[in-house]
């Protein structure tokens, strides 16, 4: 029986907890929640982010909802070592992400995939590897992005053009600490991240985990993220995909979405979210969670794999 403890405000406690070690040898803190055997899901966070970012579609999936919900650290964040200058880099993600579905899965069991933000983007950089397409049944792309992350950035109210990217991408790179979080930091980050009607509670619970990120990989991550472009990769990812994004994110706003929607081969369209920022998880749970299970139901509930195998027979 799961050890999840489903109220709000009580720690989330895993069934199982385990190390997946990456092809350069990084290791990756790994959490699984929810009944064994039941359809699964593998969320993937985003940049200063944690496995934390994720509990209230943990507590819900996994909870009430009876499915098996896998979550990780991306290397550099929470309970996941930071690696040398060189092993920052979208290929990297890509491995980890490899390294995750062959820990927590069985061989050729297909999950949904989801990642939000830089963890989309490690969907992204995934798409073409052997071990995502053992295992992706489908995928959501919360909030993410191919390519030109810092000059469509909308964080800076300024015109476009280079001196706003040049900004942009000077306070996104900032190597000074966060420090402790405040009310003029959470302020700061509701603007960056967050729709203007989020509530305190929710700016306050994005503080502690955007807080808690180490420097150095918050820093490293930036600089990849800085000069990202998998957009071909998006056109690898042949198995159905979603794309979930917020009206009012200045971080990756909508140009991107609908950017990758027009490229997926296997789209099934966009769901825009009146209002919310860049933190959809988090700000509109509903909404992302209600998306997850559709797409289990579809994709990987037992009556979905059984027509799968009949078709392939």
């Amino acid at each position: 029986m799961s050890r999840l403890m489903r109220a709000v405000g009580e720690p989330l406690v895993p069934s199982r907890e385990l190390t997946a070690v990456s092809a350069d040898g990084s290791r990756l803190h790994v959490e699984v929640y929810g009944p064994g055997g039941a359809p699964a899901l593998v969320l993937a966070h985003g940049w200063t982010c944690s496995t934390l970012f994720w509990s209230a579609q943990i507590r819900e999936l996994a909870g009430a909802g009876g499915y098996r919900v896998v979550v990780y650290d991306q290397r550099g964040h929470g309970r996941s070592p930071a690696v040398g200058p060189g092993g920052y880099s979208t290929d990297a993600l890509a491995d980890d992400l490899e390294a995750v579905l062959a820990t927590a899965l069985a061989p050729g069991e297909r999950a949904v995939l989801a990642g939000h933000s830089m963890g989309g983007m490690t969907m992204m950089a995934a798409a073409g590897r052997p071990g995502f397409r053992e295992h992706a049944a489908a995928v959501l792309l919360c909030s993410t992005g191919g390519s030109r992350l810092v000059a469509e950035s909308l964080v800076l109210p300024m015109r476009a053009g280079r001196l706003r990217t040049r900004m942009t991408r000077a306070v996104l790179g900032a190597r000074a600490p966060l420090g402790p979080v405040t009310a003029l930091s959470k302020a700061l980050l509701k603007y960056a991240t967050m729709g203007p009607g989020t509530s305190p509670e929710r700016v306050a619970e994005c503080a502690r985990i955007v807080h808690a990120c180490p420097r150095a990989a918050r820093v490293a991550w930036s600089q990849v993220l800085g000069e990202l472009d998998i957009v071909p990769r998006i056109r690898e990812l042949g198995v159905p995909t979603a794309v979930i994004a917020g009206t009012a994110d200045r971080l990756t706003p909508l140009v991107h979405a609908r950017e990758i929607v027009a490229a997926l081969p296997h789209s099934l369209g966009l769901t825009e979210l009146t209002g919310v920022g860049h933190m959809t998880p988090l700000e509109a749970p509903e909404a992302v969670t209600a998306k997850l299970r559709e797409l289990v139901t579809t994709y990987v509930t037992p009556t979905a794999r059984d027509e799968e195998k009949e078709q392939t027979v």
